[in-house]
């Protein structure tokens, strides 16, 4: 699982041969795992991502009538072909969303934008939880920004290409994927407040605890749009409401006992992960602030008990995963992103990573699973341009 990105020169010359002409430049953004923190987004609180080295790029060239092109690599060989006055959610299929609902919700929000040919490429995996549409739809959006002057900062892309997946795309997530991709830095996870977008570096320096953390990749594809996602969100909503609060974030930890008993038993378990789940963020951030790298496994294994038990968005698989890397040497793991098969993380010391990796190798085959993909997650920078 380990891909090699297209050169700057490549990606100019692949832009060359479908469109004519070179590119005016070439953007990237990265795809994330989540460290901790999750489904506490579209509930306001709080998470801490970081940036994959894995990324999509986009060679794009401004156009002044209106046209937007879209080719991908994996996109089966075509270029899409759209006018950009014409966007509206409903309109395009595929992946071709993406990249056509960033255009969109940029148009929207009253921003002077038009047409463009984009060629894109990617090292992100799809349907892994690592946020490939995320990374494809940052690309986009940052380099629309350069194309047209927008100068606008992370955090307002950020809600851009949130926008462009929710009312686009159909997929109702939260905004830290996006936030990850455009503003994470090298050597470091991101505090991200969901609410008011308020973020802040938090170093993590993993070599210098001999640590590896690895990316268990269960090739169990999902798909957010599928109505689970939203009907978790919904649910969450329900109860914040019942509640009388804006969000399930602004239920303090002390009023969770009350809160429950108060609830239909369908709606509790999912206000006791997000509670319990912004508690192991904000402790999280306290142990590595501490440089207690170390401690972080079992608030990881901790997480994926809650997720798995609570808001019932686990597999087999990823549950798998989680157990025989901890019964391997792993200090922790979790299932990563939205759930319903992906990746599982897991906080091995560098000297164990092989063998954890083996460990799950051989009970997936074991279990007839087809064998997992593993990379190895180093914090790294989000979005920018790279030609």
């Amino acid at each position: 699982m380990n891909p090699r990105p297209a050169t700057p020169a490549e990606s100019a010359r692949t832009f060359t041969e479908l469109y004519g002409g070179h590119p005016d430049g070439i953007w990237y953004a990265p795809g994330r795992v989540n460290i901790i923190g999750e489904h506490t987004d579209y509930n306001d609180g709080f998470a801490l991502p970081m940036a994959l080295p894995r990324t999509t790029r986009v060679a794009a060239r401004r156009r002044d009538d209106g046209l937007l092109r879209l080719h991908s690599t994996r996109g089966g060989g075509r270029i899409t072909e759209l006018r950009v006055p014409d966007l509206a959610p409903g309109t395009v299929e595929g992946w071709a969303r993406y990249p056509a609902g960033t255009v969109w919700a940029l148009a929207e929000a009253g921003h002077p934008v038009g047409g463009a040919d984009l060629h894109i490429d990617s090292t992100v995996p799809t349907g892994a939880g690592l946020s490939s549409s995320a990374a494809l739809e940052c690309a986009v959006a940052v380099a629309y920004d350069a194309l047209y002057g927008l100068g606008l900062p992370g955090p307002e892309l950020a809600r851009t290409a949130q926008r462009a997946e929710n009312a686009f795309a159909g997929v109702p997530c939260g905004v830290m994927d996006q936030m990850a991709s455009l503003c994470c830095v090298e050597g470091a996870a991101l505090h991200l407040d969901s609410r008011t977008l308020e973020h802040r570096q938090v170093p993590f320096d993993l070599t210098a605890h001999d640590l590896t953390l690895l990316v268990l990749d269960t090739r169990v594809q999902h798909d957010l749009a599928d109505g689970a996602y939203a009907a978790l969100r919904a649910g969450c909503e329900r109860a914040a409401r019942l509640l009388g609060l804006p969000a399930l974030r602004d239920l303090p930890a002390d009023r969770l006992p009350e809160a429950l008993a108060g609830l239909p038993a369908g709606l509790a378990p999912l206000v006791r992960h997000v509670v319990t789940e912004n508690a192991r963020v904000a402790e999280a951030e306290a142990l590595l602030a501490a440089g207690d790298t170390r401690a972080l496994g079992p608030l990881l294994t901790a997480g994926h008990a809650s997720l798995r038990d609570d808001y019932r968005v686990s597999c087999a698989e990823t549950d798998l995963a989680v157990d025989t890397a901890v019964a391997a040497g792993a200090l922790g793991a979790r299932m990563t992103g939205g759930g319903f098969g992906g990746s599982v993380i897991a906080l091995t010391p560098a000297a164990l990573a092989r063998a954890v990796t083996e460990a799950v190798t051989t009970a997936f085959a074991r279990a007839g699973h087809r064998p997992p993909a593993v990379l190895e997650a180093v914090p790294s920078q989000g979005a920018g341009r790279l030609a």
